[in-house]
């Protein structure tokens, strides 16, 4: 259980997590489904974000900014459910950017750049 929003050990822990992530995944991966360390981050930073999003935000914002290509394309991912304009001013500004990371759909390993991904998740918008 998240503890108090962004003064939350588990929630740092988390973003880390996220900032250095090199895969993308939000549910079970492979055969067996196994969900990733980076989907339970990516899970513990949306909990703490529905319930404080003000005390959260900053922490989303940083690793729009700073994370890896996997962990903004996740920041982005984040912002659509608390700030959709946000959101689409993230992506729209990853558009530009060809760095690349693996992604997975159930058991499908795949890559993308965030050019690639941000041009999927505007056209979805």
């Amino acid at each position: 259980m998240v503890g108090s929003g962004a003064r939350d050990p588990g929630l740092t822990d988390a973003v880390e997590e996220l900032a250095r992530a090199d895969t993308l995944a939000f549910g079970g991966v492979g055969f067996a489904g196994t969900v990733l360390p980076v989907t339970e981050a990516y899970r513990r930073v949306e909990a703490a974000l529905a319930a404080h999003p003000d005390e959260v935000r900053g922490h989303v914002d940083r690793l729009l900014d700073r994370g890896s290509p996997a962990g903004r394309a996740y920041a982005a991912t984040l912002l659509e459910q608390v700030d959709p304009g946000a959101a689409r001013a993230a992506w729209t500004a990853l558009r530009d950017d060809p760095a690349e990371f693996t992604t997975f759909t159930g058991c499908v390993m795949g890559r993308s750049s965030l050019r690639e991904y941000a041009a999927d998740r505007l056209a979805a918008a």
